[in-house]
């Protein structure tokens, strides 16, 4: 299924886009999409009974502002420098664990909202990812296939970052991942069940019409699973919480000078196979 929020920021309703290609209204099914509901066979069910049946309200999507597909978000786990590629633009040594740092949930827009360049920002800096929303609580995981039962389903994530803020401005890089606006998401909740292989996944991102990133889950340095799996050993994963799980090579930070960083004014568009695509105008905060 391919779940989704639509309406004003705040004010969201759940929705569904059929096989069809058809918005249809999921309100007189269930409150909203949440860790709630995805932790909730029962509900699940009676959504998926819903989406067949062919009865539920057709939506005009004409004009419809589409909100991020998840409601009242954990916690963002992210995970950096895990792509060999992504490694290698940067001149970085891949880990041998799982880089891990946070987003906070308040980062989370709609797939074409306006992203913010931060004041005194000079090095905004695009990343394409995967989000993997958990469904299921998972700790202390012990095999990939425990760690894959517990995946709701997967998104597009743009994990917009400030390099200067992130690397030279020193501590941890918290402080170039969590400006206002940083982490459009969606369009869809694509459940796991459509998603036959994670590692197969085409991400590509463009700024201004032309392509910047263009890559596959299959050059990620720690698979979904493994992520899933490792991260469960240090902290609790709860039904809602999200895991980027890192960009592919092409962002402005691997370019030769002068580093094309996004500036007001600045297009980004990206999309992975099968998840759907994102468009944000860039304007100063």
């Amino acid at each position: 299924m391919k779940l989704l929020r639509v309406g004003t920021a705040g004010s969201e309703r759940p929705a569904l886009l059929d096989a069809e290609g058809i918005l249809r209204d999921l309100s007189g099914v269930v409150p909203d999409i949440d860790g709630a509901l995805l932790a909730d066979d029962a509900a699940l069910g009676r959504v998926r009974a819903a989406a067949e049946s062919g009865e539920l309200p057709v939506l005009d999507a004409d004009g419809l502002r589409v909100g991020p597909p998840l409601a009242r978000i954990g916690k963002i786990v992210c995970i950096g420098l895990n792509y060999h590629d992504h490694a290698r633009e940067t001149g970085a040594e891949p880990p041998s664990e799982p880089v891990i740092f946070f987003k906070a949930a308040d980062t989370v827009v709609g797939p074409d909202d306006t992203v913010l360049v931060p004041r005194g920002s000079v090095k905004t800096d695009w990343e394409v990812e995967l989000a993997v929303v958990i469904g299921r609580t998972a700790r202390y995981l012990e095999s990939h296939e425990e760690a894959l039962a517990r995946v709701a389903g997967y998104a597009v994530a743009h994990d917009v970052s400030e390099r200067e803020f992130q690397i030279e401005r020193g501590g941890t890089w918290d402080k170039g991942k969590n400006c206002e606006t940083f982490n459009p998401l969606g369009p869809w909740l694509v459940t796991a069940d459509e998603v036959s292989d994670p590692q197969d996944l085409s991400l590509k991102l463009w700024v201004n019409g032309e392509l910047k990133q263009d890559g596959t889950t299959a050059e990620q340095i720690f698979s979904v699973a493994e992520v899933v799996r490792y991260v469960s050993q240090f902290m609790t994963l709860y039904p809602g919480d999200v895991i980027n799980t890192g960009t592919p090579a092409g962002v402005a930070l691997g370019r030769p000078e002068p580093k094309p960083y996004l500036r007001a004014g600045d297009v980004v568009e990206l999309e992975i196979g099968g998840l759907g695509r994102q468009r944000q105008e860039f304007k100063p905060a």
